[in-house]
């Protein structure tokens, strides 16, 4: 199976690293997988609605993060960019419904939509402290949904995972949100990659000893709908980069150099 690297959203927040929130430059790291059946995306960015109507995404969101919004971004055109229709994706497979991982799905319509069932039921029927972060629009064209259970066999000593076949799997790492998945894909080597999604923002937070930056730190602190399982789940990350190293590849949604080095 042949893996692409994508960016399919690039944000730079107001402020940066040295007490502020977040990293000058945000990326959206998007899986594009070419398997015998068809195309899978791995999370999705921003789609073509967002950046027609921004304001969709909530005014106080564009002007902290100022995002890009720039139409050869979307996972989308970067597909027909390689020589391939929409249509050629069948599946999406998501971290989580968060608006910056999510936006791109209505641009699959035919695709269909694989997320944690518990994830599912968070942005259909979120609890009022979950509301804020989710846009129902972006899922308003009808996608079919493919809920997944939190079980199935272990993989490298996490529980719960449940596979789109042996070479996709749903890793599930509560904490930022009620259902938040890792994604882990088998590349043409045999090698495996760990999408984390937000499990973490920076590539210091798993790497041995882990290094933090205050606000990026306080700013997950804060998103989180589970700070202990969060902190929880970074410290089993930081264990499996460190000991399977030659094995598994893992990486964030967020961190441009981790998505730099991959993409080369």
């Amino acid at each position: 199976m042949k893996v692409h690297h994508l960016n399919c959203a690039t944000l730079r927040p107001v402020g940066g690293f040295g007490g502020r929130l977040l990293p000058p430059e945000v990326v959206a790291h998007v899986l594009l997988l070419e398997r015998d059946d068809g195309l899978v995306l791995v999370d999705t960015g921003f789609g073509t609605a967002d950046l027609a109507t921004p304001k969709r995404l909530g005014r106080p969101f564009v002007a902290a993060m100022r995002p890009a919004l720039d139409p050869t971004e979307t996972a989308v055109a970067q597909v027909e960019a390689l020589g391939f229709a929409a249509d050629d994706v069948r599946d999406v497979v998501l971290t989580h419904l968060d608006l910056d991982h999510a936006g791109g799905i209505g641009d699959f319509p035919q695709a269909r939509v694989h997320v944690d069932r518990d994830e599912l039921a968070a942005a259909t029927h979120p609890k009022p402290a979950e509301r804020a972060r989710y846009v129902p629009a972006q899922w308003a064209h009808g996608p079919d949904f493919v809920p997944h259970a939190p079980l199935g066999d272990p993989w490298f000593g996490f529980t719960g995972v449940q596979a789109l076949g042996d070479d996709v799997l749903l890793v599930p790492l509560r904490g930022h949100t009620r259902g938040h998945c890792g994604v882990a894909v088998r590349d043409h080597d045999g090698a495996w990659l760990l999408h984390a999604g937000d499990a973490y923002f920076w590539h210091g937070e798993v790497d041995t000893p882990p290094t933090y930056a205050r606000g990026l730190t306080l700013f997950q602190k804060l998103m989180a709908r589970d700070e202990k399982a969060r902190r929880h789940n970074q410290e089993r990350l930081r264990e499996l980069k460190a000991t399977r190293a030659g094995e598994i590849t893992v990486f964030s949604a967020h961190d441009k150099l981790e998505l730099d080095r991959l993409a080369r």
